[in-house]
């Protein structure tokens, strides 16, 4: 069986193959099974818990990591042909991701704002585009903080000429929820640059207003 190459903080991504995925799972149940069994469970005697190794691995592989092994998501940028120059600003976007330090879920939402470039080859990208942005950086382990820079750079990189990029996270961590000190709460992250960050023409309260408004409705 080939050995993978492993997965690096300092890479972040690797994309697998098809076949290389069916190995991961292959590899990752039998060891969630040694797993269960250092742990004193007898799994394979248990009907509702005999498959568990590879629905876990599965989980892994097709879902929980996905953001670490598929490539990045083909996102188009275009032309501020408009000459379009307020603020673009999509608020709850899902997060689903995966606490580094336990590989426990934390879930929440990504709220992302840019200000595009005033010239027409200033680019601008499509609204579901900054969605598969977020998602792809939160399928894989990862720490809040790390996230929402993630996510803050290639937007940043993407919208050539913009005058500020601004995203906030807000999410709740099982690793909290479920040890420890076994309580609710939610953290809440942000990362701004340009106008956001010198809060020019009050740019930054307008993105937060929206954040605001967005828990109330449209």
């Amino acid at each position: 069986m080939k050995k993978l190459e492993l997965i690096t903080k300092a890479n972040g991504n690797m994309p697998r193959t098809d076949e290389e995925k069916k190995q991961m799972i292959s590899q990752a149940a039998e060891y969630y099974g040694q797993f269960l069994e250092a742990l004193g469970f007898d799994w394979k005697a248990d009907p509702h818990s005999d498959r568990t190794p590879h629905r876990v691995a599965k989980a892994w592989v097709n879902d929980l990591i996905a953001g670490s092994i598929n490539p990045a998501p083909e996102v188009t940028a275009f032309p501020n042909d408009e000459g379009y120059t307020g603020l673009i600003c999509q608020t709850r976007i899902p997060v689903m991701s995966m606490c580094a330090h336990h590989n426990l879920t934390f879930s929440g939402v990504a709220h992302v704002a840019y200000i595009p470039g005033k010239e027409k080859d200033d680019l601008v990208v499509g609204l579901s585009k900054l969605n598969r942005i977020v998602d792809f950086y939160s399928r894989r382990p990862n720490i809040q903080e790390s996230l929402t820079k993630q996510i803050h750079d290639h937007i940043d990189k993407l919208c050539v000429g913009n005058r500020g990029v601004a995203i906030v996270v807000e999410s709740q961590h099982n690793c909290v929820k479920c040890r420890g000190i076994k309580q609710d709460s939610v953290m809440k992250t942000s990362q701004m640059s340009g106008y956001f960050w010198t809060n020019e023409i009050g740019t930054r309260q307008e993105f937060f207003h929206l954040i605001d408004q967005s828990r109330t409705g449209l």
